[in-house]
């Protein structure tokens, strides 16, 4: 019994990185299953690949195609880079002042009021509160 759960485990968990890119799942997918593979094995990856797509999609994160076009998109734009003290992560908090927020073009399909900025010469996604939601390194 534990070799059929593993092995069809494995195979879900072979074929979910394919069908997330195939179908331009949001990166939550990818990272969770990543995520959970190394924690939990096959298993581990099937559910952090389902529990990273739905955080991936409430949060309205980029798909995993197209972060490179949108770095390329925010890059030919010149935008001036925020000289931030902090760490450059997921949930910081930018400040109100200083900061220049850009809106996303409608193309990259994000949440309403999500924006973006550069940080430290890194491109950012941030929400209506200037927290950081995704890092685009």
């Amino acid at each position: 019994m534990k070799i059929r759960t593993f092995l069809a485990a494995t195979a879900v968990a072979l074929a979910l990185p394919m069908a997330a890119q195939a179908q331009g799942t949001v990166r939550g997918a990818e990272r969770g299953a990543r995520e959970g593979g190394d924690v939990g094995g096959p298993i581990g990856a099937v559910v952090g690949g389902a529990v990273g797509a739905a955080t991936g999609t409430v949060g309205g994160i980029l798909g995993v195609d197209d972060r490179p076009r949108f770095r390329s998109y925010v890059h030919e734009r010149n935008v001036r880079s925020y000289d931030y003290d902090g760490r450059v992560a997921v949930g910081a908090e930018l400040p109100r002042s200083g900061v220049t927020y850009y809106d996303v073009p409608t193309e990259y399909r994000v949440a309403r009021g999500t924006r973006y900025t550069v940080v430290n010469d890194t491109p950012v996604l941030v929400d209506s509160r200037g927290h950081i939601i995704e890092v685009i390194n």
